[in-house]
């Protein structure tokens, strides 16, 4: 009898997770061929390997515990820690001696890294009921210098998915040169909106964006007293860097879908139809299963390894290849539109009665 392949335990995760950090972590301490290894890792092979082998792993049963989980987050937080550290002295010249090239390899490395790798996980542990797990997902983000993300992706995305009301839901037609600047902007301000709300309503709350903003401007003090005024523009460059990428898992994963306006004005529940999954194999452990998003947008606190592909569900929308390759794909504007505009009208054409109206021209 034919045994089913088993959900991968959370060591894998872990280990898939990790092992571009310790690459990248090397080549800034030790320099050598580290930066190229790291580098090539994060943007090339990892990739290459993804689409060739175009497998995904088996959904996990329900209820089935996953030790390990918090552990391997918390790791990840501290990889995150070292190699943003690491990166910073040696791209700010504190370490071994960098030629331009190795330069350029361990910035776009690390920068890929913590967008995709670090944003995941942050991602994850946002949603997390434990105070400590939070607070670590937290300070993922006030060291990218995106805090804010932290308000906003819980408490508007979330709430706003796949409507006009959520800027980090991408518009059809819309270029994600467009989409970065009017989603940074528009989040921040719909996130500081409601958090104000909510201490207006709790006399006593302190407006978390004090938080949010005030850490990033200490991480960027602390950036320039320990690696000079060089240091502190490097470290806001990597971090505007990574924010992008960040960005482009929203574009992605969101774009161009929408949810249908019910009778009473109110957008209809979320379900699998509004958001983008990925079912490739090596992204999903890298990414701590971040490429399940309908999933997570159904069970926000469902810990990663318990996140499901339910393939069996249809009409779903799923990415012809993995996040991090369609991620690469969204920097070119026609060749994004040649690829999911299609994709997005045949998942319109599917929808219910009254939902938005057909795909749009380009707007750039």
């Amino acid at each position: 009898m034919r045994t089913l392949p088993r959900p991968a335990p959370a060591i894998v995760y872990g280990a898939a997770a990790l092992f571009p950090a310790a690459l990248l972590t090397l080549g800034a301490l030790a320099g050598g061929a580290w930066f190229w290894a790291g580098f090539l890792w994060v943007a090339v092979i990892s990739q290459a390997i993804d689409t060739l082998a175009a497998r995904a792993l088996p959904d996990p049963e329900e209820g089935v515990p996953h030790p390990g989980a918090d552990a391997v987050s918390l790791m990840l937080v501290a990889a995150h820690l070292l190699l943003l550290s690491g990166a910073l002295r040696a791209l700010a010249g504190f370490g071994p001696p960098l030629t331009w090239p190795q330069h350029v390899a361990l910035f776009f490395g690390t920068g890929m890294f913590m967008g995709q790798v670090s944003n995941a996980n942050a991602h994850e542990l946002i949603h997390r009921g434990s105070r400590l797990l939070f607070r670590a997902g937290a300070l993922v983000y006030v060291t990218l210098l995106f805090g804010h993300h932290v308000s906003a992706h819980r408490l508007v995305h979330h709430r706003h998915v796949a409507t006009d009301a959520d800027p980090n839901s991408a518009r059809a037609g819309e270029s994600f040169w467009r989409f970065f600047p009017r989603a940074w902007a528009g989040s921040f301000r719909a996130g500081l909106a409601v958090e104000r709300d909510r201490a207006a309503r709790q006399p006593g709350r302190v407006n978390p964006y004090v938080w949010w903003v005030g850490g990033a401007v200490a991480c960027v003090a602390l950036a320039a007293a320990a690696l000079g005024l060089r240091g502190a523009l490097i470290y806001v460059l990597l971090c505007l860097y990574a924010q992008m990428q960040l960005m482009l898992s929203d574009y992605v994963q969101h774009y161009g879908l929408r949810r249908a306006t019910l009778p009473d004005g109110r957008a209809e529940p979320v379900d699998a139809r509004h958001s983008w999954d990925a079912p490739h194999l090596l992204s999903s452990l890298m990414l701590v299963n971040a490429p399940r998003h309908s999933d997570h947008h159904a069970h926000p606190s469902r810990p990663y390894p318990a996140l499901r592909l339910n393939r069996a569900q249809a009409p779903r929308p799923l990415l012809p290849w993995s996040l991090p390759v369609m991620g690469a794909i969204a920097l070119v504007p026609p060749l994004w539109r040649r690829v999911m505009d299609r994709r997005v009208a045949r998942m319109r054409a599917l929808a219910r009665p009254g939902d938005a109206p057909p795909v749009p021209s380009p707007t750039g």
